[in-house]
């Protein structure tokens, strides 16, 4: 079995055509189609959509107000691997 994962846009009449070339013509295949509405941008859900409470981002952002808080050092990365 193998998976062949495409995006494809309806027509004007709303009827998704597909053509995938199998390379093996007059040959018979057994075909599952699962159909997904594609998002059209990350941000189109909302926080709580995606499970956050209402409010939390404006309540939680700039919170901290202790004078003492401090962000320590995250030290380096670790050289890449150079490859031949």
């Amino acid at each position: 079995m193998k998976t062949i994962h495409v995006c494809e846009k309806t027509g004007k009449d709303g009827s998704l055509r597909l053509e995938i070339p199998l390379g093996r013509p007059e040959a018979e295949f057994d075909v599952v189609i699962v159909v997904q509405p594609k998002t059209t941008s990350v941000n189109a859900e909302s926080p709580e959509d995606r499970g956050w409470p209402p409010g939390y981002f404006e309540s939680t952002y700039g919170s901290i107000t202790d004078e003492s808080f401090v962000r320590h050092p995250q030290g380096e990365l670790p050289k890449p691997v150079e490859f031949e």
